[in-house]
């Protein structure tokens, strides 16, 4: 406990308490009034037990000690309540902060620059840190989302919670330090939310227009890696190597910085799809000898890779759609996110499940056309002309004439027994480019397989598919069981 004694001679009033050590002091706080005599008297006891228990200061005391005078705070550093104040400068600190920082990765250290620059902006680089209080904080992240860009164009919200969070983080340095006593930005928001406004859904045609305009294999691998194989970029897709891809396996492991510091991150197993098969095969068709890298011709620190997809973007006449790189990754998440469990598309693609429901996965028009009965068959992955030669193989969709549907066979009388109905067809997935066509079976019901119709019907059908019947049976030898007994079934018409 402390006690206050006046001077009646001039009024000057002093605190004294036993300290932790055993021994009492006396602090002599001058010719004030008992009010605020009382009050120091409080704070002194509770600086004195906390000392006393080796516990932290609570948050208000903390509170009291910000706002005291600095000769009230040298009273109490006298008698070995609080340690000295550190003057610190708010440009000094920031920079010895990112220099004790310097390990982290570049792009980390270029947003904890950036937010250096906006808090020297807006608070100057002289001002001392514990003079910044948390009503200023709020008045800085306003003047962030007005005018916080360059050439003072505001800054998107995302953008700025996450300056928001690097600036809680150096303040908590300082704590740590004892500079300050209280972080002046802990009530600001700093969590990074799914904008919907920049997510778009990049269609496999539209993927395909930006290849043809690459202009060299390494770009479209490039795309294709973003686009079929999920991968990041540029930070997995400049790391990936040669011995990282396993050709007999149709395997390739990627190396992720992003995810290096979690358990297990440094590396994930990813199929070689087969969209992204040609686009490999490319490459180290056209790799020199003894390549390391799988992209080696894009590998300066100078090479700005957005702006380049950019203008690639606009030669194929499209229109560059936000985040170049994040939605071809997250558009190839979105596809297998139909195909496979979340679990397995997010092992490949590496992110978690929560993640990719807030940042990734996005509603297709391939959704709302499957939704409405529609059928519309899944694209599959695109191959690449230049890759995979092979128009002589392929007989144009123009020859033949799609057939009504189940429903109006079945109106006629027909019967169809055992009938499986599959969204995507019967024929195994395929894809064609350019001047190259598919034929696929993809009108949503499975006329060929365990159907048994009437002779008017076999008819009917041999009428219509009469024209592909020999061609189907070419590719029965090749494909799988599906196949060998629609080409049966097409013999006994």
């Amino acid at each position: 406990m402390a006690s206050i004694s006046t001077d009646k001679k001039n009024g000057r009033r002093t605190l004294q308490f036993v300290a932790a050590d055993g021994k009492r002091r006396s602090m002599r706080i001058g010719k004030v009034p008992q009010r605020f005599a009382e009050a120091v008297k409080i704070k002194v006891e509770q600086l004195n037990t906390a000392k006393i228990a080796g516990h932290p200061m609570d948050g208000p005391t903390a509170d009291w000690l910000r706002s005291i005078s600095g000769d009230l705070y040298d009273k109490l550093v006298s008698v070995g309540l609080v340690p000295p104040r550190q003057r610190s400068t708010l440009g000094a600190f920031v920079d010895d902060f990112i220099f004790k920082r310097r390990h982290l990765k570049p792009g980390t250290l270029d947003i904890f620059r950036r937010t250096k620059g906006s808090l020297v902006a807006f608070f100057g680089s002289d001002r001392p840190l514990e003079n910044i209080t948390a009503g200023e904080a709020k008045e800085w992240r306003q003047f962030l989302l007005e005018k916080g860009g360059t050439k003072d164009k505001p800054l998107a919200i995302n953008t700025v919670n996450d300056r928001c969070k690097k600036a809680r983080q150096m303040f908590n340095s300082a704590i740590d330090y004892e500079l300050i006593f209280k972080n002046p930005f802990n009530g600001l928001p700093g969590t990074v939310r799914s904008n919907p406004e920049k997510l778009y859904f990049v269609t496999r045609e539209e993927t395909q227009k930006v290849i043809d305009e690459c202009p060299d294999g390494e770009w479209r691998l490039l795309v294709a890696l973003c686009r079929f194989g999920g991968l990041r970029s540029p930070s997995e897709t400049l790391k990936l190597e040669w011995e990282h891809i396993d050709w007999s396996a149709g395997r390739m492991t990627v190396p992720s910085p992003k995810t290096e510091h979690h358990l297990n991150g440094a590396y994930r197993v990813v199929p070689i799809f087969a969209a992204l098969r040609p686009f490999l095969e490319e490459a180290w068709e056209q790799a020199a000898p003894g390549a390391k890298f799988v992209i080696a011709g894009w590998r300066s620190g100078k090479k700005n890779f957005r702006t380049r997809m950019h203008r690639i973007i606009r030669r194929a006449g499209l229109e560059v759609w936000p985040r170049v790189f994040h939605n071809l990754r997250a558009s190839c998440q979105t596809e297998l996110e139909d195909q496979f469990p979340s679990h397995v598309v997010c092992a490949w693609i590496g992110n978690s499940e929560r993640v990719a429901r807030e940042h990734y996965l996005q509603v297709t028009e391939d959704h709302f056309a499957r939704a409405g009965g529609q059928h519309k068959a899944v694209q599959n992955p695109v191959q690449h002309t230049a890759a995979m030669a092979r128009d002589d193989s392929q007989v144009d969709s123009a020859e033949s004439d799609k057939p009504p549907p189940v429903q109006e066979l079945a109106s006629r009388g027909e019967s169809l027994r055992n009938q499986i109905v599959h969204p995507a067809g019967l024929e195994p997935t395929a894809y064609g480019l350019g001047n190259r066509r598919s034929i696929q079976l993809s009108y949503g019901c499975g006329i060929g397989r365990r159907c048994v119709g009437t002779p008017e019907m076999g008819r009917f059908l041999r009428e219509h598919y009469g024209q592909q019947a020999k061609f189907y049976q070419s590719m029965a030898s090749q494909t799988s069981q599906q196949w060998r007994e629609l080409s049966v079934w097409f013999s006994d018409l």
